[in-house]
């Protein structure tokens, strides 16, 4: 045994399927070391596919040892074994992982620098809503991102990454940028903060610029960001280049300041109810004064038994003399002194009198007044913008102070980010980012309560402190110094400005490297280490701008923006995914509905109208265009998003929704289905019945590419998928938008016939058939071509479809070509549901056709009113809505030409003959078919027998070459299919029952050979002989005297559409149909033969 299947192998005997592992019971040297991986593992059953569908212990091992890498570099499905690093075990857990860094992105600027301003100016119930509304809406987001976190791995990039892989690229991209450009802005607006802090609370001596005359404090001011902001900036951004490892470590730093600060204003709180601080707030009449001028709370001070006048009387007098004339306001009213700070049981919340539970808006340079405090007013003074009274710097209403708060709510997106480092990412990410949010919640809403309670209501209105002596206003309630307050936010925002220039150009480096924004690709590059130097540059221009703005109350509406539609996005991208119900939509965080989701996408898109209607409008300008870029121009991607879904849904619904019935006339355009003819290669013969596509299409309604290749689909796979992608990449070029579908048969005519029964899907089926006329339908080689065309005509008919026929295709101009001038001219001959009428009017839509004038031609017969036929032509034009000339062509009756004649007989004859041809070769295979039998048997008797000699045996039987080749075809045809189908020889066997079983000798083959070659001369001699048939010379007489008719008036045409006459109903003047075409259309460049599908397509009614 051993040795004969040694000697099988040397002899390469065919085994199985051929394949060269099952060729030999034997694994070679060469795939010894690959089959040791499945050595006792009992799965030689499955080696085969063992290169694509791995076994199931390798795949688990995979991603047991997945390693997070930096999203967007390498897509994680994709990331390489051998570029894998060693990286330590990730050992975070949700306190140090996901809720420090959430509570110290969340928690900054805004908490210090504007949070009691806030309250003041809306009271404490207008400004709980507004806390409570933007803390809902990062609620309801977090609840969304825990559910796209939680449904797989979720690699560095936050946010970005699920929405791009959850809605697609398109959007991804969009929101990505509007991501980064927030994240950027929050940069700038926390260096803004830092600047004013170090100005105004630390050292004000340090300004740059100094107000020389009165009312320029804010320009100045404003200056003075301007050049440190800028210092900082670079300062900032030379850092992060240098050691961004240091700006990481230092982040747990930044964080204790944050927290000792609070606890620091808790503990004020405490301490007001005991001893409350004393902070004297210095008011003339109910006016509020910055004590940043004056000492003494008082007009007059006595010392040495004198009175004496003091720095504020200055202020409002033109000499320090009692007699001196004062401002008319300063000498009527008092000046007294209340306590900033009075504590949490003084009842300024709810008193009596004056409280903060109520909003007081006020407009740009007002005076900050304590309401019901004894006050006379005065003739108003024309420089009372010199006095020392604290004015608001900007007009106050609800959604300004909705844009300014909503920023210190943002940063929920830190734990995500840090995702590749938990150490359970699906646990820990949705309970510390809803453990941060529900912490930062409460300290801002009870520090709105608390800061109503214990603070006057004029200090809370001062923005800068300029009342208490130029002191942080929540400073002044810390214990157990302001300091601690001041030195704790100017660490924190500085800290928050740099995380901000960290994460911010890996957010942009992350998008470019995705490839999905051609244009920004120069930033995916950076340091050898990976760190984005490109990126870093850009961040640090585009803050550069917000520093240029200057105000930290104009640039935080901005970043809302971005922020409020970067969540936005993430709630719609849950509601999708749940509402769609896909497969691969399975959280582990359960605690989430499509609602709620919902309801978070509404409010986000209500707080961005609210904030600025304006800035909401650019932001969505900017994310719109950087959409459609992404669509037009971006990168193909496919990551499983759920826009595609959707799409998917909407095109079922609207499917079954077209199913109901078919299309009114009002709504019928033709739907294409071009059938193109490919060679041998796969290339396509007349790319320009595509140019002709695009340009009757105009990119809309339907259109399907179809094609036949012959033979079978499992030796036809390859050729297919080739012929497909030429398809498509042609529709490409041509900017043909549609549906490609190839079709394998075993014969031409069956692949034509399914196509045009089953393209299309529902209600979206093809109504119009598109096809090139076969130009060499008379030459020998294609003697089925003309049958595959008439029987195409036959199906387009009986289907009630419309068929297209493009003559001299090759001809047909391009869709970089422009006719300037020409005629599209359009004969009418019968009516076919106004197909010629609607053709020329699509054509014209195009550029290529645009110029061209439409003329209507139609034919007049003897009794006709040719005049009265004109006049109704021109008026169904009219009610049509169409411009073109119209002609009526009169066609008399004569007698019929000699050419006519003769142009008949020759078509008759050669028909004759290729009917002849066709019964000879019909007799010679029934012939062969009884030798096959015969040696078939002989095969069956004698199993060493090979096939070939057979083929040898007939061939020296025939001395015809011609007989010889189809006698090896015949043969081979035969023997293949007895090899592979014995079904399909039983049914082709029973097909033909005209096979006559017989004992064949070489005598008496060559005898009935010579007999029917006999038969077939005495058959041609009959040709000769014979007359035409007369309605064959009728219909040749009409085809001639159209054409001469056609050729006189349209041979200079751009186009000529013509009606196309039906095939005779007859199926032996099938080979005459084709000829009456050809004459009908002689002599023409470009001809268009239209069949109408048997309905109306146009209407003269609205």
């Amino acid at each position: 045994i051993l040795r004969n299947l040694i000697q099988c192998k040397s002899f390469n005997c065919c085994i199985g399927d051929g394949i060269s592992r099952e060729s030999s019971p034997f694994i070679n040297s060469a795939e010894m070391d690959r089959g040791n991986m499945y050595e006792g593992k009992n799965m030689a059953l499955f080696e085969e596919e063992m290169d694509s569908n791995p076994m199931v212990s390798s795949l688990l091992n995979k991603l047991a040892n997945y390693t997070n890498v930096t999203q967007g570099v390498v897509e994680h499905e994709a990331d390489e074994d051998s570029k894998r690093k060693e990286v330590k075990v990730p050992r975070m857990g949700t306190f140090i992982g996901v809720y420090l860094p959430c509570l110290q992105n969340i928690l900054g600027v805004i908490l210090f620098l504007r949070l009691t301003w806030i309250v003041g100016t809306a009271g404490v119930l207008e400004s709980f809503i507004i806390v409570f509304m933007c803390c809902a809406c990062t609620m309801l987001t977090a609840i969304s991102m825990s559910a796209i976190a939680t449904n797989g791995v979720v690699p560095a990039g936050g946010s970005y990454y699920m929405i791009s892989r959850s809605l697609g690229p398109e959007f991804g991209g969009a929101v990505g940028l509007c991501f980064y450009l927030g994240t950027t802005f929050a940069g700038a607006m926390y260096i803004l903060g830092t600047i004013e802090i170090l100005l105004t609370y630390i050292s004000p001596s340090a300004a740059i610029f100094k107000a020389e005359e009165v009312g320029e404090e804010t320009e100045a001011m404003l200056n003075n960001m301007r050049v440190y902001g800028t210092c900082i900036i670079v300062l900032m951004a030379i850092v992060v280049f240098v050691g961004v490892k240091y700006v990481n470590k230092l982040a747990l730093v930044f964080l204790a300041c944050v927290i000792l600060s609070i606890i620091a204003i808790y503990a004020g709180v405490i301490k007001t109810a005991i001893d409350p601080p004393d902070f004297p707030i210095c008011l003339l009449g109910n006016r509020t004064l910055s004590k940043r001028s004056f000492d003494v709370c008082a007009k007059f001070t006595e010392g040495n038994n004198e009175t004496k006048t003091t720095n504020l009387w200055l202020l409002f007098c033109n000499s320090s003399s009692p007699t001196a004339m004062c401002d008319d306001y300063f000498s009527l009213n008092n000046v007294t002194e209340i306590q900033g700070i009075p504590g949490i049981l003084s009842g300024v919340l709810i008193g009596k009198s004056e409280n903060n539970l109520w909003s007081t808006y006020s407009e740009k340079g007002s005076i900050v007044e304590k309401k019901n405090q004894p006050s006379v007013s005065g003739s108003e003074d024309l420089k009372i913008g010199g006095r020392p009274y604290v004015f608001t710097d900007i007009m106050t209403y609800f959604t300004v102070l909705v844009g300014i708060y909503f920023p210190s709510v943002t940063g929920i997106m830190a734990g995500s980010n840090r995702s590749g480092d938990l150490k359970d990412a699906q646990k820990s990410i949705p309970t510390g980012t809803i453990l941060a949010i529900s912490t930062t919640s409460f300290i801002y809403l009870s520090c709105i309560v608390l800061f109503g309670a214990c603070i006057e209501g004029v200090v809370l209105r001062d923005k800068f402190g300029e009342a208490v002596n130029g002191n942080l206003v929540v400073g002044t309630l810390a214990w157990p110094s302001p300091w601690v307050i001041v030195i704790g936010s100017f660490f924190s925002t500085c800290g928050a400005g740099l995380q901000s220039l960290t994460g911010a150009p890996r957010l942009l480096q992350a998008i470019a490297r995705d490839g999905i924004v051609p244009f920004i690709q120069v930033f995916g590059h950076g340091k050898a280490n990976g760190e984005p130097t490109w990126a870093l540059l850009l961040t640090a221009a585009i803050c550069e701008i917000g520093i240029l703005i200057a105000s930290l109350d104009n640039v935080a509406p901005i970043l809302s923006m971005f922020f409020l539609m970067c969540y936005m996005f993430v709630n719609l991208a849950c509601a999708v995914q749940t509402l769609l119900r896909t497969p691969n939509w399975r959280p582990r965080f359960k605690y989430y509905h499509w609602t709620l989701s919902f309801l978070g996408m509404s409010l986000c898109l209500a707080l961005m109208f609210i904030c600025s209607w304006y800035y909401a409008l650019i932001a969505m300008l900017i994310a719109g265009c950087i959409y459609k870029y992404i669509e037009y121009r971006g990168a193909e991607k496919e990551w499983g998003d759920g826009i595609r879904g959707l799409s998917l849904n909407a095109a079922r619904y609207a499917l079954l929704r077209v199913e109901d019935g078919p299309p009114h006339t009002k709504n019928w355009r033709p739907q294409l289905l071009v059938l193109l003819n490919l060679d041998c290669e796969q290339l396509v013969k007349h790319p320009r019945l595509l140019s002709f596509t695009s340009q009757l299409k105009a990119g809309k309604g339907l259109t399907i590419v179809g094609s036949v290749l012959q033979g079978t689909y499992l030796d036809k796979c390859v050729e297919t998928q080739k012929a497909e992608e030429v398809c498509r990449t042609l529709m490409g070029v041509e900017k043909t938008k549609g549906f490609c579908q190839i079709v394998v048969s075993p014969s031409f005519r069956d692949g034509i016939s399914h196509l045009i029964q089953s393209a299309g899907l529902g209600g979206m089926k093809h109504n119009t058939v598109l096809m090139a006329w076969p130009q060499s339908w008379k030459q020998t080689e294609n003697h089925f071509s003309w049958k595959n065309f008439v029987d195409t005509v036959r199906e387009t008919t009986a289907a009630q479809q419309a068929l297209l026929v493009a003559k001299n295709i090759d001809l047909f101009p391009t869709n970089q070509e422009r006719f300037t001038e020409g005629n599209i001219d359009v004969w009418w001959i019968v009516h076919d549901g106004g197909m010629l009428m609607l053709l020329p009017f699509l054509l014209r839509q195009h550029k290529v056709w645009r110029k061209c004038k439409m003329r209507i031609f139609t034919v007049a017969q003897m009794d006709d009113n040719s005049i009265q036929m004109k006049k109704d032509l021109q008026m169904f034009l009219y009610h049509l809505r169409l411009n073109a000339e119209v002609e009526v062509v009169e066609m008399h009756n004569s007698d019929i030409s000699a050419y006519t004649y003769e142009r008949t007989l020759m078509m008759e004859q050669r028909s004759q003959m290729l009917k002849q041809m066709q019964l000879s070769k019909n007799e010679r295979e029934r012939e062969i078919q009884s030798i096959t039998d015969e040696s078939r048997g002989s095969v069956r008797r004698k199993s060493c027998s090979c096939p070939q000699s057979i083929g040898q045996d007939v061939q020296a039987l025939l001395n015809n070459d011609y007989e010889k080749e189809e006698v090896a075809q015949l043969i081979h045809d035969r023997n293949t299919a007895s090899r592979s189908a014995p079904a399909v020889k039983a049914s082709v066997a029973a097909a033909m029952p005209e096979k006559v079983q017989m004992t064949w000798t070489k005598e008496k083959f060559v005898a009935e050979k010579h007999k029917n070659k006999d038969t077939s001369v005495s058959g041609f001699k009959d040709i000769f002989n014979m007359k035409p048939n007369q309605s064959n010379v009728r219909r040749m007489h009409t085809a001639v005297k159209l054409n001469g008719v056609v050729l006189n008036k349209s041979q200079h045409a751009q186009l000529v559409l013509l009606n196309m006459p039906g095939p005779p109903k007859n199926r032996k003047g099938d080979e005459n149909y084709m000829e009456f075409l050809e004459v009908l259309t002689e002599g023409l460049d470009r001809v268009l033969l239209v069949r109408g599908s048997g309905r109306e397509v146009i209407t003269i009614y609205s």
